[in-house]
């Protein structure tokens, strides 16, 4: 029964990918072609598509711990889009965080990152953002908390915090790794998700900053190679799950899956490769995490591996097997770091929500999680309790308090 119900939702989660997405444009000339693949490179459609809505055309709701902000509508429509702007206004956007009008752009917009990105892709992005169908459509303001919604402070904000300029090449370093650095920090922007921000929403900028929680899911810091990183990984295989979202102890869900979806997937190969080449040479660090686990007696403990054990066998050993390896398909979780990562909160999260890794060519079917909405927070925090301290699993036991977000 929970095979079936699984095997109906990745069907449906299939299904509703390929009408939510924002399939890319492709352009007729190489410039907007490349244009093309930069935009995907840099998910531009992952946050200014809304679901349902026209590609490019903004409209999304990103919430943030400083209010909700309105992606802007990026297609050529000459009054409610980017149709009027030049290519010197697109490139101040990109590389300074200004508007045509001189004023500053709110860092929602990773033109932190984008400034590392040289001026002929920035110019080929616009090309190609030129070349797609114009759509009108009036945005609402965003709505912030104060005092984050007078842009007038976005000025002493960027002086600040931000530093326009490109990415030198290492000499000393492989151009495989030169280009690995330039998309991760450049177009990719991995960290404007995957560095916690201070209290007015700059990245930090410490070698050990903990990562950040993305609409209720935790981005650990590719730094740790116990969360995120990948430095204890081959190659070969660390670009295989960029572009997959799937290994053996590992499966992307979550927000990072629509990452993997709508831009990591359609990466090249030797992209990929130089990705991976980069992020296994961040130099690694043990990351603690923001959240402080509430401790549990030594019975307390106890009691809730007792608990979780009996809730295990019920819900969970039909598909990740007795002994935690996943052996119908689904991932093991016996050494698996998202089980055992300092914040318990995104196997929480997969346990009551479900889900699926995105659906991709390395993956193109992937295992389903059904959601457990019947679990009490006890029972729940119990579950969580069990897996991380199971089969060689050593992350200590959580309450239903350290799963709440």
């Amino acid at each position: 029964m929970k095979r079936s119900i699984a095997m109906a939702r990745i069907a449906l989660t299939i299904a509703l990918s390929g009408l939510f997405a924002a399939t890319p444009v492709f352009a007729q000339d190489a410039t907007t072609e490349r244009g093309a693949y930069l935009a995907t490179l840099g998910n531009c459609a992952g946050c200014h598509t809304a679901p349902g809505g026209q590609p490019m055309a903004g409209g999304l709701h990103l919430a943030s711990p400083y209010g909700t902000f309105i992606t802007p509508n990026i297609t050529p429509d000459p009054t409610t889009g980017i149709g009027d702007w030049s290519d010197d206004d697109f490139w101040q956007a990109m590389h300074n965080g200004k508007r045509p009008d001189g004023s500053a752009m709110y860092p929602a917009c990773p033109y932190t990152s984008y400034t590392h990105v040289a001026r002929d892709d920035i110019d080929a992005v616009h090309a190609y953002l030129e070349d797609l169908p114009a759509v009108e459509q009036v945005q609402p303001d965003h709505n912030l908390d104060w005092p984050y919604g007078y842009r007038s402070l976005l000025g002493l904000w960027q002086w600040r915090y931000f530093e326009a300029g490109a990415l030198a090449p290492k000499p000393q370093q492989s151009d495989t790794w030169n280009r690995g650095r330039y998309l991760v920090e450049g177009l990719g922007h991995c960290n404007a998700c995957h560095r916690a921000r201070g209290r007015f929403g700059a990245a930090l900028t410490a070698e050990d900053a903990p990562g950040a929680l993305i609409h209720g899911w935790y981005a650990p810091p590719l730094a740790d190679p116990d969360q995120a990183g990948l430095q204890q990984w081959s190659i070969a295989d660390a670009a295989a799950f960029l572009q997959s979202g799937k290994a053996e102890h590992a499966a992307l869900m979550g927000p990072m899956a629509d990452v993997v979806y709508d831009s990591l997937q359609h990466w090249t190969d030797d992209d990929a490769l130089a990705a991976a080449t980069y992020l296994k040479t961040i130099a690694p660090q043990e990351v603690e995490s923001p959240l402080r686990l509430i401790r549990l007696s030594e019975k307390g403990a106890a009691n809730a591996m007792a608990e979780g054990r009996v809730l295990y066998r019920e819900h969970c050993a039909e598909c990740h097997g007795d002994d935690g390896q996943g052996d119908t398909g689904a991932p093991a979780l016996a050494g698996n770091r998202t089980v055992t990562m300092d914040d318990p909160v995104n196997v929480a999260n997969m346990i009551r929500m479900g889900g699926f890794p995105p659906a991709t060519t390395g993956n193109p079917q992937p295992y389903g999680m059904p959601p457990f909405h019947g679990l009490s927070e006890r029972e729940l925090a119990a579950l969580v309790s069990y897996i991380r301290g199971s089969w060689g699993n050593d992350a200590p036991p959580v309450t239903g308090t350290n799963l709440r977000r």
